[in-house]
Formats: structure tokens, sequence, C-alpha cells
């Protein structure tokens, strides 16, 4: 299988969110339709990356790529989202092909750093750790719509 990566196209939005769901991401009717509207606007912010893999004509994978500066870091992040595959596909060969090309295009963009939740399956964090990653803890959040100003 050759697969080919490029960026994502408004037209490809659809085809993009039936792939994530068929990953396994269980969304509600409402997250759809937010998640799908998010990537219509990303697909035209300069700080961020949406990426289709491509095998001829169909979608088997996509990833996301979000970009911030970081003084800790000394320059810009290059955070991903999103990377899934079609499980129909073979895993390996489309993740190798996403993570090289969120990896190229983090460079050109003039990432120091890109970081992601580590993968839970075992044999796809082989593919990462082979791409170059490594584990460096987990993230810590805070949820900037649900929080209290009165802790303060």
């Amino acid at each position: 299988m050759e697969v080919q990566v490029r960026d994502a196209r408004l037209t490809d939005i659809d085809r993009i969110t039936a792939v994530v769901e068929r990953a396994g991401v269980q969304w509600t009717a409402a997250q759809l339709s937010d998640a799908a509207d998010l990537l219509r606007r990303m697909i035209y912010l300069p700080n961020a990356a949406v990426l289709a893999a491509l095998d001829g004509r169909a979608i088997v994978g996509v990833a996301v790529l979000s970009l911030r500066p970081s003084v800790a870091a000394g320059g810009l992040v290059g955070t991903i989202d999103l990377l899934s595959v079609d499980p129909g596909q073979h895993v390996s060969g489309v993740t190798e092909t996403l993570l090289r090309e969120l990896t190229r295009s983090a460079r050109n963009k003039g990432c120091v750093l890109i970081d992601a939740s580590p993968p839970e399956d075992p044999t796809e964090l082989a593919l990462w750790q082979q791409a170059g990653f490594v584990e460096s803890g987990v993230r810590f959040s805070c949820p900037l719509a649900r929080v209290s100003t009165t802790a303060w």
C-alpha cells in the first residue's frame, strides 16, 4: 500500500471524522459536530496542520498538529492533538507515514519540540519511539471553560 499525505481540505472533513470514529473514538453527535467545525477552522490556521493520509482516494488516516510558543522549550512547540488510522488499514505504515510528515511539518514551521499524549497500545508506542518520541511524563491540564475564579 502506497500512502500519500497531504494537507486536509474542507471536503475531507466528513471522511476524516468517519476515520476517527472507526478508529474507536467514542463521540456523541454534538462532539462529532463540534470536532468537524473545529477541524474546518483549523485547516486555515497558520499555527496548525491538519493532515490526511490517503490510499488512492480513500482517507485512511488523519493527524492534527497545533503550534504554541514556549519560553521553557526555547521556541515553538508542536502538539499532536490527534492521530487516527482507519482500523481496516495496515496501521503501522499509515502511522509511520503520518508521524514522519508531522515531524517534517513541525520542523518546517520552526518547532524545537513536538509533544503528544503517549499511545496506550504497546505496538503503536514502539512506532512512536522509532520515530524519535520518548516518554516525558504525563500532561497536566486545566480546562478553562469549567474553571471557577472563586478559587483565586
